[in-house]
């Protein structure tokens, strides 16, 4: 089977499986792949440089969070990958630096938290170390791939493209940011909503409760709450206030009111109520975090 149609045939697959997971993938998801004429392709192994049965070359790389290599950003916009063990004709190494030569994309997986991964693809490898025992490894816009040639790779005419793949790998460090706190948190809270229980972990943000943009918003577990997107809202907009005792309060004038069903069961059925507590006291929301955020609630 040809490279480009499996290659290509992943970035597919990747693509509508972000779409209902929110960026971040299951292991088990990413173990078992998808099929194609007959072939299954699993998207990784336990190795970090995955080579499926049915490719010649490398389809991914994976970065865990506790993996026994180095692997970090780097600077201008790269990642840095360290080879595998320290023989730089390894074929697993020999298969990135094919790679490289020949100008192919593959997917990196970033590990979140334990079990689950994001996933940013295409990245190229830009640059070999041989002496440092890593590549360099750089994310660029799917839009930029050509497939007129046998395989796919990157566009001809290509001016902005240092610029370009700085900016989007900056967007992908924000991004793994912003993913490792909500899957933090949602593990924390057993991925249900603090509030209602809900448990579909596609309905749940991670909610800070001082927002990241100000002194105290650290994204850490104790300055987060899971909690569905209704209740993620109403928080936010200050409908809901959580006491520093882990109490609920709702607004006076939401308490008056008289909307039907979801304003009964969803928001006034919660007043005086106690939020879901993780049940690691260490992963507790801070309560001097919750009293900052309740003197707001109560000046509305």
């Amino acid at each position: 089977m040809e490279d480009r149609v499996v290659r290509t045939a992943a970035f597919d697959w990747l693509k509508e499986q972000v779409s209902l997971y929110d960026d971040v993938l299951p292991w088990k998801l990413l173990i078992k792949g998808f099929e194609i004429q007959g072939h299954r392709v699993p998207l990784v192994s336990i190795q970090g440089i995955f080579k499926p049965a049915v490719m010649s070359l490398p389809l991914s790389i994976r970065t865990s969070l506790e993996g026994p290599y180095d692997d970090r950003a780097g600077a201008e916009g790269k990642f840095f990958y360290a080879y595998r063990g320290t023989n730089p004709d390894h074929p697993d190494n020999a298969g990135l630096r094919e790679l490289k030569k020949r100008r192919l994309p593959l997917v990196h997986f970033f590990g979140i938290t334990k079990g689950w991964y994001l996933p940013a693809w295409p990245v190229f490898i830009s640059d070999d170390n041989p002496q440092a025992l890593y590549f360099t490894v750089q994310l660029d816009d799917a839009a930029v791939l050509s497939y007129e040639s046998d395989e796919p790779g990157y566009a001809v005419a290509d001016d902005m493209g240092d610029e370009r793949r700085r900016y989007i790998t900056r967007e992908l460090k924000v991004r793994l940011h912003q993913r490792s706190f909500r899957e933090r948190v949602l593990r924390a809270y057993r991925e249900q909503c603090a509030l209602c229980r809900l448990r579909h972990r596609e309905l749940l943000d991670a909610a800070h409760i001082i927002p990241d943009s100000e002194e105290h918003g650290e994204a850490n577990v104790r300055n987060g709450l899971s909690l569905c997107k209704l209740h993620h809202a109403a928080f936010d907009r200050l409908f809901i206030g959580i006491r520093p005792d882990y109490v609920i309060e709702i607004r006076k004038e939401i308490l008056d009111e008289d909307d039907g069903p979801m304003l009964l069961h969803g928001l006034k059925g919660l007043h005086s109520q106690k939020i879901y507590l993780p049940r690691n006291p260490g992963n507790r929301p801070d309560p001097k975090l919750l009293e900052q955020r309740f003197e707001r609630f109560l000046n509305v």
